[in-house]
């Protein structure tokens, strides 16, 4: 029997394979109608993550199980169920929020224009 190198066994090294979560998360991210993701609200499935926090980081937080930096983020108040009054909100003005699936939540966040002027899908 043969020895194997211990790093073969155990796959990449943690931070490569965050890499590559993260470039996977990057791509399967993508603006949506809020009104689109209704049934998923309904059915509770649905998370707002705050606007200025890194919506990839959080899902990667999530697909790790990081119970200490979410419960963080939970307690700020900056990860959590979308209000009733903030849904509605958005319906009404038919806003567009960045959605991104981690099975079986739907990652959402209010999308904001950074070109001050009116968002565009160019400038958004």
């Amino acid at each position: 029997m043969t020895q194997q190198d211990p790093a073969v066994l155990d796959g990449p090294p943690p931070e490569q394979d965050d890499a590559l979560l993260r470039a996977k998360l990057n791509q399967e991210t993508a603006r949506a109608p809020w009104s689109s993701l209704q049934r998923f609200f309904a059915q509770g499935k649905v998370i707002r993550v705050a606007v200025g926090l890194d919506l990839i980081e959080t899902a990667l937080r999530i697909a790790r199980d990081d119970t200490a930096a979410l419960g963080a983020a939970i307690e700020a108040g900056e990860v959590g169920p979308i209000p009733d009054a903030e849904a509605r909100d958005w319906f009404a003005r038919d806003t567009e929020v960045w959605a991104l699936v981690i099975a079986p939540w739907v990652l959402v966040q209010e999308t904001g224009c950074t070109s001050g002027s009116t968002p565009t899908p160019v400038h958004g």
